[in-house]
């Protein structure tokens, strides 16, 4: 099969090059299923495993892409509930920029007849993060709560915004210019909040009356830490998911103690593949609570640029320097199942 390899070389510039080329099959264990992949999506994770910041667990294939969409070629042995030819949808834990990739059967999700498989596959990741985070081991929101999602015009941000607002929360989202601060407002945030000309602390406090925030969804970390916690209501929690603005900060732990505030961070790479809570439990988490919302027309994918797979570099260079249109960027493969 052909798949995007990287050149051990690097550039120079603490990356590798991406080429697309012949690399071996991948082999299904018992467990798991092969998908004949039709499309894959880009995960910043994916940015930052080129730079070696993103390290890939032992036993899962080197290969970058977190998630996927296509259709099953091969069933493991011991697989129950899915049979060749059926369109899926996967949770990776690596290998999606190929032609075929092996997955544990417990991290597909079935790809609604709503939704092409170039859609279904800029669901995964980003519903799996969000979800884990908003829902898992949380109360749902009560009659006014409030969430503020950073990065609201990223891919993942996006598809925050979205569950958030159908979950029930009032939402404000950050965003890095005017025109992206409102384009999450059409995906549902009462507010979006440019983070460049405003002080989101203080646009928070303004809308809250005093109050702050229930929850927040943070990728950027240390430099946000002390500012979102200020953001926070009492008994408020901030889920950090990825550490852009720096993986260290100081705080003041008197203001949590006094205010019962909460800091989790979390990944969902270092999740086990079983137990309460694995990328297994998650994916279950979603297809239950989620995935009605799509295959209703609630919600929807929002993508906000489709490439061939051969211009990966393209796709990341935009990430990379934020010119990304919003939404997910997904890659397509050049003869993949439809």
């Amino acid at each position: 099969m052909k798949a995007i390899v990287e050149d051990a070389a690097g550039t120079g510039q603490g990356r590798t090059e991406l080429y697309w080329a012949e690399t071996d099959d991948p082999v299904p264990a018992a467990d798991e299923v092969v998908i004949d992949v039709a499309a894959t999506a880009v995960n910043r994770a994916d940015l930052m495993q080129r730079q070696g910041g993103y390290p890939v667990p032992a036993g899962d294939s080197p290969i970058l892409g977190l998630e996927c969409a296509g259709v099953i070629s091969e069933v493991g042995s011991a697989v129950q509930g899915w049979a060749v030819g059926d369109r899926v949808c996967a949770l990776l834990n690596g290998g999606g920029y190929a032609e075929r990739v092996a997955v544990p059967a417990t991290q597909l999700l079935p790809v609604p007849a709503t939704l092409s498989l170039v859609e279904a596959a800029s669901l995964p990741e980003s519903l799996c993060t969000v979800w884990s985070n908003l829902a898992m081991g949380f109360s749902a929101p009560l009659p006014g709560e409030a969430a503020l999602i950073h990065g609201g015009a990223s891919g993942l941000g996006s598809m925050a915004v979205q569950l958030a607002a159908c979950a029930g929360y009032t939402v404000f989202a950050t965003a890095g210019s005017p025109e992206r601060a409102r384009a999450t407002e059409r995906w549902g945030a009462v507010r979006g909040i440019d983070y460049r000309s405003e002080d989101f602390v203080a646009v928070v406090a303004e809308l809250t009356a005093g109050r702050g925030v229930n929850v927040i969804l943070d990728v950027v970390g240390g430099s946000y830490l002390q500012r979102n916690l200020d953001s926070l209501a009492d008994d408020g929690r901030l889920m950090i998911v990825a550490g852009l603005g720096g993986s260290s900060a100081t705080l003041d732990l008197a203001s949590m103690f006094t205010r019962r505030l909460s800091v989790h961070a979390t990944t969902l790479r270092s999740r086990a593949r079983t137990g309460p809570t694995s990328k297994a439990a998650v994916v279950a988490r979603v297809r239950a609570d989620v995935w009605p919302w799509f295959e209703s027309g609630q919600a929807r994918p929002l993508i906000g640029r489709v490439l061939p797979i051969e211009s990966v570099e393209e796709a990341h260079r935009e990430i990379a320097d934020g010119t990304a249109l919003p939404g997910k960027t997904v890659l397509e493969l050049p003869a993949g199942p439809r």
